[in-house]
């Protein structure tokens, strides 16, 4: 077994490399399930909802071999359709997947960061988790693809992006849609000009309160389930009672452990707005007229169920959320519009919207498959299609945007120093208290 993981990662590269080279003469060994010390080496925390899902994409990576899988919760219900997943659930799919080859099950991701056999991580928990998960990866040099949204609060999402670039790990946001091609011509054509001096930019994201994990109505305190560590579950979260409408898929109706809808989709089509802006890197100085429609008779959840609000760019450029918004990003200009949502693209003429970008043009970074583009990173040690750093500038704004709503009042933000100005108590809400003994590292 290779000893470090950067060394393991130096092989890698280099094996991949004289695979491209020399294929008649590696060894049929080096990549093979025999050899897992010569694959990219992940372990899954969180393997509820999206972690199963999207792990068994990557097992069809034959470049991959998961080592470990890891969750609070052994085995259970309240997830996607009430369906049952926990680590035991992950763990069986793997060892079916590699047809005996053992995977490890923890209940604690500080059990999987530790292990020096393992090169790379998923994150897949609640997202009040996310930060406190990735910092402690990215310190041990793993390289990490992490759920959207990034973070729970502004705060967090800029202590991921510094602990990720100073030490110099591979990361994939699995804001997926930059892997839509459909989405990636729909920002081309706007930053060519094809609908000439942008104006205004609508995003139309889900509203309401979807009942997925079959859950809602179980609010009463109840014991916590056997294989359940409610406790670790909550980590930094303000202590509160168990019942099983708090965690699975529906945490996420909690400000707590999310942010409603508006952060749930605040990775997506925010995040296109801003690739197809060119605001990547920055984001609005105002968030003005914001509204919500709160839940309030729910004993758990109390996030929005309805929301509007707009960012105010230095460039003069709106952006607009809303439930109420087409569905997708709209980009309107001076010329026209384009529309793009999943699967498909459209614009204001045929000319627009079959208009060739030409090779002198701006061409914008293209991948496929969110996971194929992960792992060719971690090989080439290339920037990924959804860096940290654009991610936290644009889970941002949906942050701003509760920030807005709770209050009732527009607020002015300074993108460049990550400030509101002359709010105090705005300002508050740009990060959370945490339950000891958790505690958030910034530098």
């Amino acid at each position: 077994m290779i000893k470090s993981n950067h060394s393991r990662r130096g092989f890698l590269k280099s094996a991949a490399c004289a695979a491209s080279i020399f294929p008649t003469i590696v060894p049929s060994t080096v990549f093979g399930a025999s050899a897992p010390s010569n694959k990219f080496t992940m372990g899954f925390i969180g393997t509820g909802n999206n972690g199963i899902n999207w792990m068994n994409g990557f097992l069809r990576d034959e470049r991959i071999r998961v080592l470990a899988v890891c969750d609070v919760n052994r085995e259970g219900p309240g997830y996607w359709d009430g369906s049952i997943r926990g680590r035991e659930v992950a763990k069986r799919i793997v060892d079916q997947t590699y047809e005996g080859v053992g995977c490890a099950a923890y209940e604690d991701f500080r059990d999987v960061i530790a292990r020096d056999d393992i090169d790379g991580i998923y994150i897949g928990t609640p997202d009040h988790w996310h930060a406190i998960i990735a910092i402690a990866a990215a310190n041990a040099g793993k390289d990490i693809y992490g759920q959207k949204p990034l973070s729970l609060t502004v705060a967090e999402g800029r202590a991921m992006s510094n602990a990720v670039m100073r030490n110099g790990v591979v990361w994939q946001t699995g804001s997926q849609q930059r892997s839509d091609s459909n989405f990636r011509r729909a920002c081309e054509l706007v930053r060519n000009g094809r609908i000439g001096k942008l104006q205004t930019v609508r995003c139309g994201l889900p509203g309401g309160m979807p009942d997925y994990g079959k859950t809602a109505d179980q609010t009463d305190p109840a014991p916590i389930p056997d294989g359940f560590n409610y406790d670790l579950w909550l980590g930094p979260a303000p202590d509160d009672y168990y019942c099983p409408a708090r965690v699975g898929v529906n945490f996420r109706w909690n400000l707590n452990y999310s942010g409603g809808q508006l952060t749930d989709w605040g990775g997506h089509h925010p995040d296109i707005a801003q690739w197809g802006m060119n605001t990547e890197y920055t984001g609005p100085v105002k968030i003005k007229n914001p509204r919500a429609a709160w839940c309030t008779d729910h004993p758990v959840y109390n996030t929005a169920t309805e929301y509007y609000f707009e960012c105010e760019y230095a460039n003069g450029v709106t952006l607009i959320i809303s439930d109420k918004e087409k569905g997708g990003v709209t980009f309107e200009g001076s010329d026209g519009w384009v529309w793009a949502n999943r699967g498909r693209h459209d614009a204001s003429s045929k000319e627009i919207l079959e208009s060739k970008i030409e090779d002198n043009e701006i061409h914008l970074y293209e991948s496929s498959d969110h996971i194929t583009n992960f792992v060719d990173c971690v090989f080439s040690r290339k920037e990924t299609a959804a860096p940290i750093e654009i991610a936290h500038r644009s889970i941002s704004i949906a942050h701003l945007g509760n920030i807005a709503m709770i209050l009732g009042r527009d607020i002015q933000w300074d993108p460049e120093n990550e400030k509101i100005l002359n709010d105090a108590g705005a300002n508050f809400l740009l990060k959370r208290a945490y339950r000891a003994p958790w505690v958030l590292e910034e530098s």
